[in-house]
Parts: structure tokens; sequence; C-alpha cells
């Protein structure tokens, strides 16, 4: 087989199912990203979320032994929302980041990996594939970078020519011996915005993120939000989009080529209050379809109690009382203590104080004592 001209024919092929990019890269060990997990690891910046060790993160033909090259596919998604809902005093809406925008984006890609596999199998039947979104253990962006789908810009997120850092990234390991891409240059130069602009210092330098720090991250924990974050939140339910949306390499990039991509701005962009009394049922039936609801209710219940306190939400606060006496979760019951305390009404005052005589649990007394010292600021 001519692989030149099967590569080609593969390139076509992408296009026809509606692959953005596509990109080849060598099934080499990624030795740079190697040495720079193990610092990461060193300095306790990883998120714990990461699939595998280095090695397998690191090393393809770990996953696939007989590895000859990783094809990397690039979807792009929306930056902008039309008809976004307005959040208003005593109306209040919370915020998915644009990655949890539209269908999962793992099941749209995975969709187009299949794709791509089941052409690769028909045309060489000798073929081996493993194919990986964002899950699995290889890191998409080293192989995004790798075969020349974009640079890694200083804000850690793939940068693209065409799209700007608005893509979704998926790759199959492969043994077809394909001719690896040129990588491409590096562009950030001196500009380091992203770096200056993070809410939380995540960024550490260009380059290198300290994922304990960053929201996309403690958007997703499940346990009480440490004190220093809490008034960095603002509105987000789920992810952070600073990074990306300061950018000036995302400037007026907004590209609306997926159906499955196109937001519904009564779910990436709710109603706070309701919430807070959505049941599993209607929970799963409203959000299940997006990226950001995979963890579950809880952490966007108590991104959005956090967010209510932002706003010192005073049409909120019957609820927030409710939840903090009768919600059978702890970091919940203790987070609308602590938000009713940032709301500063006298009854909030006097709503906790009562609370906390029937309150057993030491860790929602520890945040209902930190509502309560509200009233001395």
């Amino acid at each position: 087989m001519d692989i030149h001209q099967f590569q080609e024919e593969v390139i076509q092929y992408s296009k026809e199912i509606g692959i953005d990019k596509i990109g080849f890269a060598s099934a080499d060990v990624f030795g740079e990203l190697k040495a720079r997990l193990k610092q990461q690891q060193e300095f306790g910046y990883q998120s714990g979320f990461e699939k595998g060790s280095v090695e397998e993160r690191t090393e393809p033909d770990r996953l696939l032994p007989e590895a000859q090259s990783i094809i990397s596919i690039a979807l792009a998604y929306p930056s902008k929302m039309s008809d976004a809902p307005k959040s208003r005093k005593g109306d209040r809406r919370g915020i998915f980041c644009r990655a949890s925008w539209g269908q999962d984006y793992h099941t749209v890609l995975r969709d187009r990996l299949n794709k791509l596999g089941e052409f690769l199998q028909a045309h060489y039947p000798e073929v081996t594939i493993k194919s990986m979104v964002d899950t699995g253990e290889l890191a998409d962006r080293a192989v995004a970078e790798r075969a020349g789908i974009g640079f890694s810009g200083k804000n850690c997120a793939t940068i693209t020519p065409e799209f700007g850092s608005y893509v979704y990234l998926g790759e199959i390991v492969t043994n077809i011996p394909f001719i690896p891409d040129e990588p491409v240059d590096d562009s950030c130069g001196d500009c380091n915005i992203c770096v200056d602009a993070c809410p939380t210092d995540a960024l550490i330098q260009g380059g290198q993120l300290n994922a304990n720090r960053c929201i996309a991250f403690l958007t997703q924990t499940k346990d009480f939000l440490p004190d220093e974050f809490r008034s960095k939140i603002g509105n987000r339910l789920y992810g952070c989009d600073t990074c990306q949306t300061v950018c000036p390499k995302n400037r007026k990039k907004d590209f609306h080529r997926h159906e499955e991509f196109e937001p519904d701005p009564e779910i990436v962009k709710p109603k706070l209050t309701p919430l807070l009394s959505i049941s599993n049922r209607e929970f799963k039936e409203k959000f299940s379809p997006i990226a950001g609801s995979w963890r579950g209710k809880k952490p966007i219940q108590r991104n959005a109690i956090l967010a209510l306190a932002h706003y010192k939400d005073e049409t909120s606060i019957q609820e927030l009382i409710r939840l903090m006496k009768e919600d059978p979760r702890p970091v919940i019951r203790g987070t609308a203590a602590w938000g009713l305390g940032k709301i500063g009404k006298p009854e909030c005052y006097q709503e906790i104080e009562e609370a906390m005589m029937h309150e057993t649990d030491e860790n929602v007394l520890y945040e209902m004592k930190k509502g309560l010292e509200f009233q001395k600021i």
C-alpha cells in the first residue's frame, strides 16, 4: 500500500465525516512530557483526575504494543451564544464553561473516531487501533502538538491557527506507519495575559498549571470549597473560560460547525435558585446530555449556593435556610450556612444561630461559625 496516498484518503474522509482538523504523529515516547509530569507530581500540581501512570501517559506502545503512529483530530466548538439570557437582580443565573456547551463532546468525538477507525479497518485489514478522547491515558494536547494540530499555549491549551483554542481533541494510536506532520511553531511570544488574568493564580508560569488551584478543577470537586477560592468562583457552575477568553489568539474565533455543540441557553446558563431544589431525576433529564454533569448535581448545587452568595441574592434566603436545616448532605448544609452569612441580612444570622442548636456535624458547625463571622465585617 502507498502510505502517502492512503494518508491523503484518510484526510479527505475525515473532512467528509465532520472532522475539522487532522494530523499525524509518531508513536515515540513523549520524553519532554514525561519529565514535566514527574515534576508536576513532585510539586503536587496534579488534579487526581488523570488516568494511568506517567509511563502509560507518555509511552504509546504501552497502550498498543505495535504502535507506529498516532492520528490526532480536532473539532471546533462555539465561543458565543446567541440570545443568551441575562442574569438580573432577583433572577440570577450561573454559567457552564464553553467546553460543556451542547452535547457531551466525548460522545461526539467518539462517533468521529469510530467512523475513522472503521475506514482504516476497511482499507487496511491488518490494522490495530486504540482510540481515546480526554479520559484516555495519552495527553491529548501533547499528541495534538506533535501532530501539528496546534501549539501548547501559556494557558496550557492547544491553540490552533484556524480555531484558536476552542477545539476538542481525540486520537487513534495505530500500527499504520503514517508520515508525521510538522509541529506548529509556538507563537505566544512575550504575551502573558492569561497568566496575569487567572483568577486563582493557578497558572504558575506560562505552560505550568497547578490543577488544584484551577477553577475548572475546583468546580468539579465534591467537598467544601476552600475559603480562599469562594470569592473567586463568581457564578461559575462548571469550568472556567478566563484563560481562553483573554487570549489574543481567540479574538473573533467563534465557529458553529457542529449542531451537536450548539448550546441550549437555559441549560448552560440556568437560573440559580431552582437548581437548589432540583431532584436527581430532573437533574439527569435536563443536564445529563452535557459534559458538565459528569460529577452529578452535588458540585453544581454547591457552586450555585456560592454564586448566590457572591450576588448577595436576598430572594434565595428562604431556600438557603431550607437547605441549611433539612438537606442530608453536610457539604450543602454547611455551604448554605456560609452563603447566608455572606448575604448578611439579620434574619440570616438568626437562622444560622437557631440551626446550630440542632446541628451535629462538626464540619457544618464550623461553616456556620464562619457564616456568623460576616457580622463583624
